[in-house]
């Protein structure tokens, strides 16, 4: 693939997002389904590096750009999501300045609904691929009550699923999770 265009493509995915993961759905749509130069499971694994890892969840885009298109791919990515942060700083001067106007707060709110759709969007296949069975349907439900009735951090969910995963399939309850 060239590596103008995956520049462009992950550019759009990172300007069109507000939110890490909201920008999924664009990416998927572009290099899996368009491009083919990736496939479900390597979009998955990109999410999975990043998530696993400390820094911004929108960094999965530098992994996305390495299995696309390798080193050159990946400072694509880097390029792709540095760049919004770069813009944004003389935008965030003018928006600053008019804060209190309307259509400004209007706007504002909008950017905040459209990232949660698209949050919602990204989770939907990201769930469907990563529940395979009854061990990790109970650890996303186990989860996501957490994530809503409590203040647990994300980390100690993330190793206590990782824990319960690792001795379900080391006893054998299941052979792939």
């Amino acid at each position: 693939m060239n590596i103008l265009v995956l520049y462009l493509v992950l550019l759009k995915g990172t300007v069109t997002s507000f939110a890490g993961l909201a920008s999924l759905p664009v990416i998927q749509e572009a290099l899996v389904n368009h491009y083919h130069v990736l496939t479900n499971e390597q979009l998955n694994e990109a999410v999975v590096i990043t998530r696993s890892s400390p820094g911004p969840v929108g960094l999965y885009i530098v992994s996305v750009g390495y299995f696309a298109a390798g080193i050159p791919g990946a400072v694509a990515g880097w390029l792709a999501m540095i760049t919004p942060a770069l813009l944004i700083i003389p935008l965030v001067h003018f928006v600053g300045c008019r804060m209190e106007h309307s259509r400004v707060k209007s706007i504002l709110q909008t950017v905040v609904i459209a990232s949660a759709g698209l949050l919602l969007a990204a989770a939907i296949p990201l769930g469907h691929d990563g529940l395979t069975g009854p061990i990790t349907i109970a650890i996303a439900a186990v989860c996501f009550v957490l994530l809503l009735a409590t203040k647990l951090d994300t980390l100690w969910m993330m190793l206590g699923a990782a824990l319960i995963s690792l001795a379900a399939s080391s006893v054998g309850l299941v052979a792939y999770l």
